[in-house]
């Protein structure tokens, strides 16, 4: 790094305008130049855009006359979460598919579900876990709204989960019921907090982190969905070395740079037979001599568990090249 350079922390992006904290925690509002900005890469027949700059990057930055910053070095990542974003329109490359990346150099990936309001969706917290293990980042699983259940179903979930070694809370936020040891967990981490719109994401921060003071959403009455009130991702720091990002709800979730023959490690009730197929590059699908299909019809494999591994294994491209 030279001299007149400063190392800081990029925290928030809004358009064109990198929000970057020093160590002192003062806040610059830098730019990017030229040479760094959205830069398009060909790759056989395939077509990415990179995220130059994301949200948990460090950077290097110089001060201008002004007092905003111009970014001159971008850090390399540890890790990064993303997902995948909408295709190219009009773009004539086979198969191409585009990377959103959310956030870099992550700990712990919070996924945040509801039990009701919107209801419980197991299939997109599969879908997070796959993006968080393949990311090498730890999930930590929040069932929100346990006030709202009716069904008492949420425990059967609760074990399912815990029994394949992930941390899992069953919550209420507003009545503030099984928030104990959450702070200790997330303590001198970097946790992102992801999940649907209208689950209660900002509403269990502002329960766990009171001077957050994050702004709450509604549900709507007619579509028992929640409205974006997070509009942008949001690095905040709690306190020493412990952060939380805060990111805008979801409506839908692939992951990214997955293929096919690899997607069941991802999943360790999967991965733990997968071993035993006839063939090294089992998808799990169709073929001959698959263990993980066996486990499954003898109840081995948790069958909600394996429907949502097929659910994303049709999303994944046949002909995507990494």
């Amino acid at each position: 790094m030279t001299e007149d350079f400063i190392k800081g922390l990029v925290t928030r992006i809004e358009s064109k305008d990198y929000y970057v904290s020093d160590s002192a925690e003062k806040e610059f509002r830098c730019n990017l130049p030229g040479r760094y900005k959205k830069e398009f890469a060909l790759k056989k027949d395939k077509l990415y855009i990179v995220d130059v700059v994301a949200v948990g990057d460090f950077v290097d930055f110089e001060i201008n006359e002004d007092g905003t910053g111009t970014i001159q070095t971008i850090h390399e990542r540890r890790n990064h979460l993303s997902r995948k974003a909408p295709k190219i329109k009009g773009a004539s490359f086979r198969g191409e598919r585009l990377e959103q990346i959310i956030a870099s150099n992550v700990d712990n990936l919070v996924i945040v579900s509801s039990a009701e309001n919107p209801r419980f969706n197991s299939r997109v917290i599969d879908r997070l876990i796959v993006i968080a293990e393949s990311s090498h980042v730890v999930p930590i699983i929040l069932i929100n709204k346990i006030d709202l259940e009716k069904n008492h179903k949420l425990e059967e979930w609760h074990n399912l989960y815990a029994d394949l070694g992930y941390k899992i809370f069953l919550i209420s936020a507003k009545e503030n019921i099984g928030l104990e040891g959450i702070p200790d967990i997330l303590d001198g981490k970097i946790s992102l907090f992801w999940g649907q719109s209208g689950v209660g994401k900002s509403t269990v921060l502002n329960v766990i982190y009171p001077h957050l003071n994050l702004r709450v959403g509604e549900i709507s009455e007619s579509t028992s969905k929640g409205t974006h009130t997070t509009v942008t991702v949001l690095m905040q720091k709690i306190g020493g070395s412990t952060y939380i990002i805060d990111t805008p709800g979801i409506r839908e979730i692939d992951p990214y740079g997955i293929k096919k023959e690899d997607l069941g490690h991802y999943f360790p009730d999967i991965s733990s037979i997968q071993n035993n197929c006839r063939f090294n590059t089992c998808t799990h699908l169709h073929e001959p001599g698959c263990a993980v299909i066996d486990a499954v019809e003898t109840g081995e494999i948790d069958p909600r568990r394996y429907q949502s591994y097929l659910n994303i294994l049709e999303t994944i491209e046949d002909d995507m090249r990494f």
